[in-house]
C-alpha cells in the first residue's frame, strides 16, 4: 500500500487549487486502470484523502462516484474496496469492447489516419515485453485501445471507455499467467496498426474482432477457474 500511496502524493500536485471529486476519480480511475490497486484492496480514506491533500467529504464523493461506474464497491461497516469481477462482468465488458472499438474502427472514413498515439503504445509494448514485465505489457495493451478509440475523435467515447478499460484493468489481476495472456496480443495490436497504416479500416476491423473474440475466450476460462467459486464483492 506504501507504493500506491507515494505514487498518489505524487498526483496531488494535479488537483491545484480546483481540487474537485470529479479530478480526484480520475486520477484513482487511472490508478486503478494501471493496476496500482488491486481488487479487493481496501481504499483508506485517512490515506488516500492524506496523500492527495483532499477533504474526506471530496474523497467520499469521488468514491461515490466510481462506485457508480463499478470500480469500487462499499460495504457496510467494512469500508470502500476495488471491486471484484464476476465472469459475467468480463462478458459484458468485452461485448461492450466489441460494440465501440469496432464501430470506430468501421467509421473513420478515408485514410490516412493518425496513428502516432497507436504506433507509441505498440513501442510501449514492445519495451515491456523486452524487459520481460508482463504488468507493464497489460498497461500498454490497454493504452493501444484506449488510443484505437481516440481515433473517433469522440470526448463522450472516451469517457465511456475510460471506465471500461479501468474495468478490464480488474479482470487482468486474476491471470496466473500474465506473460501467457499478454504476448501473442503485442503482434496482433502491430498488425492492426499496419493494416491502418495501409489504409485498410476493413481488414482492421476484421484482425479487432477476431482478436477480441479470441481474448474473451481466454478471459473467461481463467475466470470460470479462478473466481467462479469466490464470492465476488
Amino acid at each position: 500500500m506504501a507504493e500506491q500511496l507515494a505514487g498518489l502524493a505524487d498526483d496531488r500536485a494535479l488537483l491545484g487549487r480546483t481540487s474537485t471529486a470529479e479530478r480526484v476519480s480520475d486520477i484513482l480511475r487511472s490508478r486503478i486502470a494501471d493496476g496500482y490497486f488491486p481488487p479487493g484492496t481496501r481504499l483508506s480514506e485517512d490515506s488516500i484523502g492524506g496523500a492527495l491533500g483532499v477533504s474526506r467529504n471530496t474523497l467520499r464523493e469521488a468514491f461515490r462516484l466510481l462506485t457508480h461506474e463499478r470500480l469500487l464497491v462499499h460495504e457496510l461497516n467494512r469500508g470502500v474496496f476495488v471491486r471484484v469481477l464476476t465472469v459475467e462482468d468480463v462478458e459484458d465488458i468485452y461485448r461492450t469492447r466489441s460494440l465501440v472499438e469496432c464501430a470506430v474502427v468501421r467509421g473513420l472514413g478515408d485514410p490516412p489516419y493518425l496513428l502516432r498515439e497507436l504506433a507509441s503504445a505498440v513501442a510501449e509494448g514492445d519495451a515491456a515485453a523486452a524487459e520481460n514485465d508482463w504488468k507493464a505489457m497489460g498497461t500498454a495493451n490497454i493504452h493501444f485501445h484506449q488510443e484505437l478509440v481516440a481515433l473517433a475523435g469522440s470526448e463522450r467515447t472516451d469517457e465511456l471507455m475510460r471506465s471500461v478499460f479501468a474495468e478490464l484493468r480488474l479482470a487482468f489481476h486474476v491471470v496466473d499467467d500474465p506473460r501467457r495472456l499478454h504476448e501473442p496480443y503485442l503482434a496482433r495490436n502491430r498488425r492492426i496498426l499496419q493494416a491502418l497504416q495501409a489504409g485498410d479500416r476493413r481488414g482492421a476491423e476484421e484482425l479487432l474482432q477476431t482478436y477480441l473474440a479470441d481474448s474473451l475466450a481466454r478471459m473467461v476460462q481463467v475466470y470460470r477457474r479462478r473466481v467462479g467459486e469466490e464470492p465476488a464483492r
